[in-house]
């Protein structure tokens, strides 16, 4: 399974939320590069970033900061604000690996369908955000109106590979992932490769993802609290 660090940014910080809530915005570290090279040390090859700027508004103003961080050795998956084909050409020239499209693929399905034509099924996912089983848009703050497994099956239908499952419920609690959620949604669409987001509170709680199945696991708040060992995990969590 692999290990994903996540840094989250707003106005150029990196920022942790609890539950998605705005309100809850507190600053986790100084640096941005400087925490991406401590991932880097630990073992860490990937690393999930977020603009929550992007992702609230749609206006990406951390740019800058992707640039640097992703010279730094890391395979960096890109999340906020990404909309259209001209946003995804400027991720990825900033040197992202992969880009996550979330509030798009619900208002714009056929984006989807033309980004991985462009450029392929790995470097194309799609977040599935949501609450009490619902799918939330624009930073988590709109209700879509859709069952997350019936939105993970319509775009299973047009070819999407990765998708990224965040309980909102569970984001930063450091309460556990969200198991039965999780599992319901492997068994709906058994063909994706699902990243477990929201919760993990501990090596115990990677270990137990890792013997799901799931492709990977995102790590935030619990490494910045210091309840999981991040060099443990990877290297339980086997070949990066």
């Amino acid at each position: 399974m692999l290990i994903f660090p996540a840094i989250d940014l707003k106005d150029g910080k990196v920022v942790r939320l609890y539950r998605g809530d705005f309100g809850t915005v507190h600053q986790v570290a100084e640096d941005p590069v400087a925490t991406a090279e401590a991932f880097l040390a630990a073992g860490a090859r990937h690393l999930h970033m977020v603009d929550l700027d992007g992702a609230r508004d749609g206006r990406r103003r951390n740019s800058g900061i992707v640039r640097a961080v992703c010279r730094v050795g890391l395979q960096v998956e890109l999340g906020g604000g990404i909309r259209s084909m001209a946003d995804l050409a400027a991720v990825f020239a900033l040197g992202v690996h992969r880009a996550v499209i979330g509030s798009a693929a619900v208002s714009d399905p056929e984006f989807v369908r033309e980004a991985i034509a462009a450029y392929g099924p790995e470097r194309i996912a799609v977040g599935i955000d949501a609450k009490d089983g619902t799918v939330r848009t624009a930073g988590w703050e709109r209700d879509a109106g859709l069952d997350y497994i019936d939105f993970a099956k319509s775009i299973a239908a047009i070819s999407v590979k990765y998708i990224i499952f965040t309980d909102i419920d569970a984001d930063g609690t450091l309460s556990g992932p969200s198991w039965e959620r999780l599992t319901a949604l492997q068994k709906a669409v058994p063909a994706c490769s699902i990243t477990a987001s929201g919760g993990v509170s501990s090596n115990g709680d990677l270990r137990r993802l890792d013997g799901m199945g799931v492709y990977a696991a995102i790590v935030g708040k619990a490494w910045y609290a210091g309840a999981v060992d991040l060099a443990l995990a990877v290297r339980e969590g086997g070949p990066q």
